[in-house]
């Protein structure tokens, strides 16, 4: 039974849930889940969680994610990319410079319209229900944040960029949203995850990685503990009552604590047994005994 985060590259073809079908099987566990969905046709990186592990699916969907996308002018298709059946197709002509400076336009925050072809829910139906039915639904924007967006040329027809943008962005949709600004139409060619929050894809496992990894039992090694998806935050150890206290759940005290100070009411904080195993996600809030520390998130086993 492993218990970690095991960050893949995935490979184009595989859906975000044949990858965890596939390592199922491969290390002959059933808890396993992902972390921040990608298309099909998407490569890069993905965060996958083993065991308890899975409590932590809030957190790193949440990150900031970071792409290498590329754009394909002329072509509109009913998925926003090139895997969908086309719409419709334009000459194009216009100069590299313009399509630069259309896709650095959309740095900086602003509204975007979910796809049909999406997960996202309307009266408790994924969307894309709807679209292999032929239906458009209406469906309101979400705001969006564009932090970073590079250009990097063209390449093949295609025109590439990086862009770094907040939850529940959707890139298909950014590029369905250029080509419509430049007039010419378009969808994504192409789509590199490289980076969720602090993970990047260069710490990534192939699948043909990891299974030879299980066959070698060294897979282990390679988990990165769930706690690092909290290193920002400040680590207290509990001691004797506490560790008792701690994984029943109930309230602590500095008292209970070998080592760090509790933060300040409403500040989280990570939870350490005295050999250094992580035990929860804290909270601290004010009572009328004073500060206690309350489980917000228990991970031990």
């Amino acid at each position: 039974m492993y218990n970690g985060l095991l960050l893949i590259d995935k490979p184009a073809g595989f859906t975000s849930h044949d990858v965890c079908a596939k390592l199922r099987g491969m290390l002959r566990m059933r808890r396993i889940g992902h972390a921040g969905t990608l298309d099909p046709m998407a490569t890069g990186l993905l965060v996958v969680l083993l065991g308890a592990a899975t409590k932590a699916g809030d957190w790193v969907s949440g990150h900031d994610k970071e792409y290498i996308a590329a754009l394909r002018l002329g072509i509109e298709t009913d998925t926003q990319d090139v895997s969908g059946t086309v719409l419709c197709k334009r000459a194009v002509d216009l100069d590299e410079d313009a399509v630069k400076a259309a896709i650095l336009s959309f740095l900086g925050r602003r509204r975007q319209l979910p796809p049909m072809y999406s997960a996202v829910k309307q009266d408790g139906q994924p969307l894309y229900k709807a679209a292999r039915k032929g239906k458009t639904i209406d469906r309101a924007t979400r705001a969006v944040d564009f932090k970073q967006i590079e250009y990097l040329g063209k390449t093949g027809g295609d025109y590439r960029f990086r862009v770094l943008c907040s939850k529940g962005t959707y890139i298909r949709t950014l590029c369905h949203d250029i080509g419509q600004k430049l007039g010419a139409g378009g969808c994504m060619a192409s789509l590199c995850r490289t980076r969720a929050g602090d993970f990047s894809l260069e710490q990534a496992l192939t699948l043909e990685r990891v299974q030879q990894l299980c066959q070698s039992g060294g897979l282990a090694g390679a988990l990165l503990g769930v706690d690092t998806l909290f290193s920002h935050l400040p680590a207290v150890t509990v001691a004797g009552q506490g560790l008792v206290r701690a994984r029943n759940g109930a309230a602590l005290s500095q008292e209970h604590l070998s080592d760090g100070e509790l933060p300040q009411p409403g500040g989280l904080c990570r939870v350490y047994a005295p050999d250094g195993a992580f035990l929860m996600l804290g909270e601290v809030r004010e009572t009328g005994d004073g500060r206690m520390l309350w489980c917000k998130k228990m991970f031990a086993g």
